[in-house]
């Protein structure tokens, strides 16, 4: 509740780095509780549930992803540099993190390998999304690369050695900020395509979907598991003579 409500640090709130540990331990709770909603919303597909039980649990898990992009609101105000490394995903996620959460193209792709049934109307109206969506997310990257280029500029000028320091630290920080709105921006769009696709689909197949992307970052936080793991050849001792 402190998260969520963080407006005003100034009135004995935690500091960011507070935030960014109260953030990583809010995320682990809302991927377990998501484990759990995924688990029932599987096992009503598979039971060949009515579409009024399955709506109930597809309702549920879009909530559970707008509470998501709540929390990462919250955090993006306090600390946008935790939530753009994405030290609070596991390694192989942050392979794939685009702008602090998952790239919504990436979402369409899985979506179509797993979900069965669609007809040539919905084929068409997906693809469709799936060009928008990825013409939105070059034009975030653009925006990015190019405040992220102007933050450079104006750390590395030479007058920011001189008299005029605090000058232009205001003015990094200024672009800093503006990483957050394009974030909230991101943020957006992939809430967009959440409820795009929903629109799109029938109930059971957008419990499919929500089914198959679960499972998606499911198997990469699998594969970072077992990547820490392996065995490593320096723990291995020195080869046999």
């Amino acid at each position: 509740g402190v998260l969520l409500g963080a407006g005003d640090h100034h009135q004995g709130l935690p500091s960011a780095p507070s935030f960014a540990g109260m953030f990583d331990v809010e995320y682990g709770r809302w991927v377990e509780e998501h484990s759990k909603l995924i688990f029932q919303l599987r096992a009503l597909l598979n039971d060949n549930a009515p579409d009024n039980q399955v709506q109930v649990l597809v309702g549920g898990a879009m909530a559970h992803h707008e509470e998501l992009l709540n929390l990462k609101a919250a955090i993006a105000r306090t600390d946008i540099f935790h939530l753009l490394c994405g030290v609070w995903a596991s390694p192989a996620e942050r392979c794939f993190l685009w702008l602090g959460g998952f790239r919504p193209t990436e979402f369409i792709k899985v979506m179509l390998k797993q979900v069965e049934s669609l007809s040539e109307g919905q084929l068409l109206g997906i693809y469709n999304l799936q060009r928008w969506v990825q013409e939105t997310e070059e034009s975030l990257n653009h925006t990015m690369g190019t405040l992220q280029h102007s933050l450079s500029d104006t750390i590395a000028s030479p007058e920011a050695a001189g008299g005029n320091f605090m000058g232009h630290m205001s003015l990094a920080l200024n672009k800093i900020s503006s990483m957050e709105a394009i974030v909230r921006q991101a943020d957006g769009l992939r809430q967009q395509t959440l409820h795009k696709l929903h629109g799109m689909l029938t109930v059971r197949q957008t419990g499919c979907c929500f089914v198959a992307i679960a499972d998606y970052f499911h198997r990469l936080r699998a594969v970072s598991t077992l990547w820490a793991a392996r065995p490593r050849h320096d723990e291995q001792g020195p080869p046999a003579p």
